[in-house]
């Protein structure tokens, strides 16, 4: 969108801020409606707006209108992360938790592999059919998927009794989605016009990110099942530090696995927290798991706002961004480190 001169890279942080926003606002309502109308059909839900959105912004009707749909798009992830994780858990038997909840994710990791592999193509006819080609896809996923929603009990949509506190992994994740949101947003930017790559070897860094999302989400909840929660938890602390650090410098040959690494740990700290959740609350990890992931749709949130306003201040410097990221990253392994030392509730 930047190289076609729909935004300029600071509008596109800016849509990229909206977009987390949406997510903060999903997350947030999402266990009400599906206790109104049900699990599945709260995901049908998702999945259309999803749609709506994605078709919406293949109409150039300025910045406040892709704004607009770039965060009802966001709702709609919030919507999913936020419901199909724990509704899935709590339909899968205690020992094999961990690599449900890596599968889940796996998905995730496999869509935005495809979506980095597609884009491309769908560019030679223009950033418009990229986004029609993209809703179009969301379209056929989710008339595959719907028949397989999970039906969890009713005492996992509506829980009763008081769930723990967890601060340790609802502080530490917070600093997480923080300190992702360089990589997240600024990734393909960073190879096409920070090192003066073009546009296909952006898209080429998402495919890389997919594809460490998939290795992420399935060792995540393989990690989770042998380590547990807490320590699965640090240890992907440590690796989104060095996916950040890896931004720095200015060598080519760091961008491979810098895409790598980044979607690795961005869907791996997903899987072992929605674990890490499911250990400390059982049947209340619904609960948990909500303000978990309002903590990260927060952090976030607040992030993409003020990284895009220094992007813009600092004449889009990509390192800027991408060492507060790191900075925010080492805040979060520092949480995380105490959290599995002290064993906070």
């Amino acid at each position: 969108m930047v190289a076609a001169g729909w935004v300029d890279g600071a509008e596109a942080g800016l849509l990229g801020a909206l977009n987390l926003s949406g997510y903060l606002i999903g997350v947030g309502g999402v266990r009400a409606l599906a206790r109104r109308v049900s699990v599945p059909r709260a995901l049908d839900i998702g999945m259309a707006i999803a749609v709506l959105a994605f078709a919406a912004c293949a109409w150039r009707g300025g910045l406040a209108w892709l704004g607009f749909w770039r965060c009802l798009a966001g709702i709609s992830g919030g919507m999913l992360m936020g419901l199909a994780g724990p509704s899935v858990q709590a339909v899968t038997p205690l020992q094999r938790r961990g690599r449900a909840g890596g599968l889940v994710l796996f998905g995730v990791g496999g869509g935005i592999t495809l979506g980095a592999l597609l884009v491309p193509l769908l560019l030679h006819g223009g950033v418009a059919t990229a986004w029609l080609g993209l809703a179009a896809l969301v379209l056929v996923l989710w008339l595959v998927a719907r028949n397989y929603w999970p039906r969890p009990p009713a005492a996992e949509t509506v829980p009763e009794g008081r769930a723990p506190p967890a601060l340790g992994i609802i502080i530490a994740y917070g600093f997480s989605g923080a300190g992702l949101v360089p990589p997240m947003l600024y990734l393909s930017d960073l190879a096409a016009r920070g090192r003066g790559l073009g546009v296909a070897f952006g898209a080429g860094m998402w495919v890389l990110f997919g594809l460490g999302c998939i290795a992420g989400a399935v060792l995540g909840g393989r990690a989770v099942d042998r380590w547990g929660g807490r320590l699965a938890v640090l240890v992907w602390m440590v690796i989104q530090s060095i996916a950040l650090a890896l931004a720095l410098p200015r060598a080519l040959w760091v961008l491979a696995p810098l895409g790598l690494v980044s979607g690795f740990t961005a869907l791996g700290i997903t899987t072992v927290a929605l674990a890490a959740a499911r250990e400390r609350a059982d049947a209340l990890a619904g609960v948990i798991w909500v303000r978990v992931t309002a903590s990260f749709a927060v952090a976030q949130a607040i992030s993409g706002f003020a990284l895009a306003a220094l992007f813009r201040v600092t004449d889009e410097s990509h390192a800027t961004v991408f060492a507060a990221g790191l900075l925010l990253s080492l805040a979060g392994l520092v949480v995380a480190w105490a959290d599995w030392r002290w064993r906070w509730t």
